[in-house]
């Protein structure tokens, strides 16, 4: 909670933290018209889930290329222009006429919304350096917070109809502020170090850690894809509450996120990380219910335990005895992703040759295989 306090009363911290917020913010007010974008044109699960693939692959292709900008223009600057880019290429798929057009726009999303993805969490480190202030846990908090400012504006779908209408002032909203605070973290510029290669000493825990963060990046993007089609379709929830399983799931999430750290530093990663991936199995029970309030609760459930979850892999695997830290997490990222970049197209097919329930059998079945990885992790190298 004390970075928190940093980052209220102070404007370089509250500058970074609110483009964490913008990105989320800007793709959970696309995430909240999933529905309607499928209705629309007219496309079943599975190209839904092709499209939203696009999303992903435009986040992970432009990995390689961004730390050159990045070093090359200076991160303050590189976060500014990301978050402008962001603003711009959100618009794009709610307003493509067909299907080919969709996947290409989600694609340019995707690519801003990664490019300043590692911009912010770049100028984020590269402050707490220059200023031996740690806040970059809250500033994830501030991610969900956005989602959370998404989901509320769920409640905006009825009475605008318009969902290009409706991301337009998603897009003022980020950029007034933005505009207001990017003075304040503008001339950051990164320290560029020397990479090294990666050592596969010691991969069995890396090897474990890799499947968690695989499984838990993957199903945090499942739900926000697929939670409003599946109030939709499958609780036959009204409109207005469409949105509602993203909010919940969003609103635990930012709790979870702020407090998170205390109660790890009293029980340890490992133990923490089984908790909630209790928790998580508890939510996806509600949901597999199907009644409208108990899946919303579920949801909400879910966010808890997923808050949590992908951090303290970052944290156990930057501390694996033997292996350089960067190495570490490197590994656990890209896994990460990959799970990230993957989930979307296949939940897809599975809802589309199934239902919709199914996908969350199969994302039930996830969380159990984290139980089974922590458990094993426990055992063999402790807290």
């Amino acid at each position: 909670m004390k970075s928190l306090l940093l980052i209220f009363t102070n404007a370089r911290y509250f500058g970074p933290s609110w483009v964490f917020a913008s990105i989320n913010i800007l793709f959970g007010t696309w995430a909240i018209y999933i529905p309607t974008v499928k209705e629309n044109l007219d496309i079943d699960k599975s190209q839904l889930g092709i499209a939203i693939f696009f999303l992903a692959l435009g986040v992970f292709i432009v990995f390689p290329f961004a730390s050159i900008i990045i070093n090359r223009i200076g991160v303050g600057k590189a976060t500014r222009a990301g978050v402008i880019l962001s603003c711009f290429a959100a618009l794009f798929p709610l307003l493509a006429p067909n299907y080919y057009l969709l996947a290409f726009s989600l694609f340019l999303f995707g690519a801003c919304n990664g490019f300043t993805d590692i911009s912010m969490n770049t100028l984020v480190t590269e402050i707490e350096k220059e200023d031996k202030q740690k806040f970059m846990s809250a500033s994830h908090g501030f991610f969900s917070l956005g989602g959370v400012l998404a989901g509320l504006g769920s409640f905006l779908i009825g009475p605008l109809n318009n969902p290009p209408l409706h991301m337009g002032l998603a897009v003022v909203l980020v950029l007034i502020v933005n505009a207001f605070f990017h003075k304040r973290f503008k001339d950051v510029v990164a320290a560029t170090e020397e990479k090294e290669a990666f050592s596969l000493k010691l991969f069995k825990p890396l090897l474990f850690l890799g499947i968690i963060s695989f499984v838990a990046m993957g199903s945090e993007g499942a739900i926000v894809d697929w939670s409003g089609l599946y109030l939709k379709e499958i609780s036959l929830a009204p409109e207005i509450l469409w949105g509602a399983g993203f909010l919940g799931f969003q609103v635990t999430m930012t709790v979870g996120r702020f407090l998170g750290d205390g109660i790890s530093s009293k029980i340890g990663s490992i133990k923490m990380v089984t908790i909630a991936s209790i928790v998580v199995m508890l939510g996806y029970a509600l949901v597999l219910t199907t009644d409208i309030y108990m899946a919303i609760i579920g949801f909400a459930l879910s966010g808890l335990g997923f808050s949590v979850i992908v951090p303290e892999v970052f944290r156990i695997g930057g501390n694996v005895k033997g292996i350089d830290s960067s190495q570490g997490v490197s590994f656990i990222a890209g896994t990460g992703y990959t799970g990230f970049l993957l989930a979307p197209p296949l939940l897809g097919f599975v809802a589309d040759t199934s239902s919709l329930v199914t996908c969350f059998i199969v994302l039930l079945g996830c969380a159990l295989l984290i139980l089974s990885a922590t458990i094993v992790l426990q055992r063999r190298y402790g807290k």
